[in-house]
């Protein structure tokens, strides 16, 4: 069992009326820095949120699957709740894996919608009144999915067509003067013949779990991520399984910065666990090679 955590800069979340917004965040022996910037960017996109919408309420849940200290985040938390946020830590449950940790949320949360995002991932100022006018205006719509920006402040290209083995060797473990030979190869994988930094892209196939903005009923009819990924293509599986619901967008007009890395940089076990999860991707809806 998980227990949470009710210290004085963590006020339980409670009430989330159905107008509300939550927002899940997991951390594993985060990257404070990011971590406190991320939660910034949240504090300001819902200080420009509140005044379109009449104070609409917000809940965060911050998924401690180990090695958080409280204190390194306690000054980023305060400054939410005094904005009228609520923020819930939860914790206790150990490492249970991205999507699962997200799952524990997701459990508690009765808001309208929902918002998965990485703990390096900053808003734009407007990035939550942008999606929220997007719902309004597209009531067809479940999930969107925004353009992200990188380091060097060019467009990340994170909607993708479904992948092949080959595809993920490529673009996940070969050095970048080799990945230049397959370049037209990933640039269609990417879909950077139809993402752009301008127009609205319907249903792309699959799209980055590192922000995912959900109707939060049609989340939770689908259950959340698949428990059964550890780390790794829970994302690729949640985005398959929602264009069976509904309609997924790529909304430009919502922005974000994006500071993560791919898994050939971060160490034998993370190739190991990105290896297992696409083989379990890959069993479920179907293997393609080349």
């Amino acid at each position: 069992m998980h227990k949470t955590d009710k210290s004085p800069i963590t006020a339980v979340a409670s009430d989330l009326d159905s107008r509300g917004l939550s927002i899940s965040i997991v951390v594993y022996r985060p990257h404070v820095a990011l971590l406190n910037e991320t939660l910034a960017s949240i504090s300001a996109a819902y200080e420009a949120l509140r005044h379109t919408r009449n104070n609409i309420p917000l809940a965060i849940y911050l998924v401690d699957n180990g090695g958080l200290q409280e204190r390194d985040v306690a000054d980023s938390l305060r400054l939410l709740t005094q904005s009228g946020a609520t923020c819930q830590l939860i914790r206790g449950h150990g490492n249970v894996g991205y999507g699962r940790g997200h799952n524990l949320a997701i459990e508690e949360t009765g808001s309208r919608y929902h918002l998965i995002l990485n703990p390096d991932i900053d808003m734009d100022r407007d990035a939550l009144v942008k999606a929220f006018e997007f719902f309004d205006a597209n009531p067809v719509a479940g999930l969107i999915t925004p353009r992200i920006d990188d380091d060097q402040e060019g467009i990340q290209y994170l909607c993708r067509r479904y992948p092949t083995v080959f595809d993920l060797f490529v673009r996940g473990f070969l050095p970048g003067r080799f990945q230049r030979w397959f370049s037209q190869r990933l640039g269609r994988y990417e879909m950077r013949d139809l993402v752009n930094e301008r127009d609205v892209l319907w249903d792309p196939p699959i799209v980055s779990g590192c922000f995912m903005m959900f109707r939060a009923d049609l989340l939770r009819r689908l259950s959340g991520f698949d428990p059964r990924y550890f780390l790794y293509f829970e994302d690729y599986d949640l985005s398959m399984r929602t264009h069976k619901v509904t309609r997924v967008a790529y909304v430009p007009s919502v922005r974000a910065f994006h500071h993560g890395g791919g898994a050939a940089r971060k160490g034998s076990a993370h190739i190991r666990m990105f290896a297992a999860s696409a083989f379990k991707f890959f069993n479920r809806f179907g293997w393609k090679w080349l």
